[in-house]
């Protein structure tokens, strides 16, 4: 039986308990949760409450999930594209469009369906909806990954990752013109006090968030930008570019209308991101080893159309 965690903080108080952990919680629905509540899989302060609760400040919520409760997650025979593989890890090189690891809805054509079909085995620290996951990218984010074959590598790589040690650098195409070529974001992300399903700088429910930048060229409109990840969080270049109002190209979400564009006379499908460099520690050897990803031909038409 798998066991999941929450504290409600201030920006979470009296939303309905099956909606909070839903938020909390990007693997499980909101009617499934419902289903585990009704079965008695929660508690509240150690004590059992209905769907309806409105959870309060500091509240202790335990989820239960029994094991044949848990969507079966099935090999699916979908390419791959590897850059790296050995017998602790592989470095794919994820196309836009693809979805990570499966959740509400992608239970199929995921990352991981293909990494169960090309694996015999995979590290299981993350679960059965995530065996191999270090990390991850957005759905319609290209490049490179790190997965893990087993505990040992990573473990490894989670630890490299908590302490900032890995090399991720980014490009994007960003809504606006930059004076000063170089800059740092420095601003907590949480979640978003006016939707919740959305991330935000959030200085007092937030946690630590760094985006170093370099401007690489500069358009009539755009620019076209370098992104280095000291931290990690959930669509945190996406957040912290809108938040010097410099959206990424393409992000409705975070961008609204200033960032529709359109490429041979159809929307972009979600932001111009691409995570060009990956750079890590191998967990056996203790080499340090370093992985680049050209440009999608998308985002290289994209630049030849900025020109």
């Amino acid at each position: 039986m798998k066991q999941l965690v929450f504290n409600v903080n201030e920006s979470s108080i009296d939303l309905r308990i099956d909606r909070f952990i839903a938020e909390e919680s990007e693997d499980l629905s909101r009617s499934y949760i419902q289903k585990l509540i009704s079965e008695g899989n929660l508690l509240v302060n150690g004590k059992s409450v209905k769907s309806n609760y409105k959870v309060r400040y500091d509240d202790d919520i335990c989820l239960f999930i029994p094991d044949n409760l848990q969507p079966e997650i099935l090999p699916e025979n979908i390419p791959l594209e590897v850059e790296y593989e050995d017998s602790d890890l592989l470095v794919i090189n994820k196309p836009k469009g693809m979805v990570v690891h499966p959740a509400a809805g992608h239970y199929s054509g995921t990352l991981v369906n293909a990494l169960m079909y090309h694996c015999e085995d995979l590290s299981g620290i993350n679960g059965v909806l995530r065996p191999g996951i270090v990390h991850r990218i957005d759905k319609d984010t290209s490049g490179l990954l790190v997965c893990a074959k087993n505990d040992f590598a990573h473990s490894s790589l989670s630890e490299q990752l908590k302490d900032h040690s890995i090399t991720r650098r980014y490009q994007a195409i960003v809504c606006g013109t930059f004076k000063e070529m170089t800059g740092t974001v420095d601003a907590p992300i949480g979640r978003s006090s006016n939707d919740r399903k959305l991330m935000a700088v959030n200085a007092k429910n937030g946690k630590n968030a760094v985006t170093h930048y370099t401007v690489l060229k500069n358009f009539s409109k755009y620019s076209h930008v370098e992104c280095r990840l000291e931290t990690g969080r959930t669509h945190q270049i996406r957040v912290h570019m809108k938040s010097i109002n410099h959206p990424l190209l393409g992000d409705v979400v975070y961008g609204g209308k200033l960032s529709e564009y359109k490429l041979d006379g159809k929307p972009l499908e979600g932001q111009t991101l691409h995570a060009g460099i990956l750079g890590f520690v191998h967990p056996r050897t203790g080499k340090y080893m370093e992985f680049e990803s050209p440009l999608p031909e998308y985002f290289t038409r994209l630049l030849e159309t900025l020109k």
